[in-house]
């Protein structure tokens, strides 16, 4: 595996689940770190379940994943919007200690 700038996953309300934690898992595995985006509740939900599922999709390979939310503005169609982004990372040994 070898680190590298994160990739960029983009949320949406209609996302399914199970294909964003694909793409965490392929991004973690490549890079071990990834990047999600989402703007508005019902895009937040499917993110949140898209984590949950990732971690029961590494877990039978004794991997796990950590994240840290943030919030950021940017700039759709010319109005200025706040999503919230997740920092999506794998587990070090001695994090797992604790």
């Amino acid at each position: 595996m070898s680190a590298g700038e994160a990739v960029t996953l983009k949320v949406a309300g209609e996302s399914r689940p199970s294909s964003v934690a694909g793409a965490i898992c392929a991004g973690l595995r490549e890079r071990g770190q990834c990047e999600m985006q989402a703007i508005g509740a019902a895009a937040v939900n499917q993110a949140i379940k898209a984590l949950a599922v990732a971690r029961s999709f590494l877990e039978p390979e004794g991997l796990q994943l950590v994240f840290a939310p943030s919030f950021f503005d940017l700039d759709v169609a010319g109005l200025e919007r706040t999503a919230v982004r997740f920092h999506v990372r794998l587990r070090q040994d001695r994090e797992s200690q604790a």
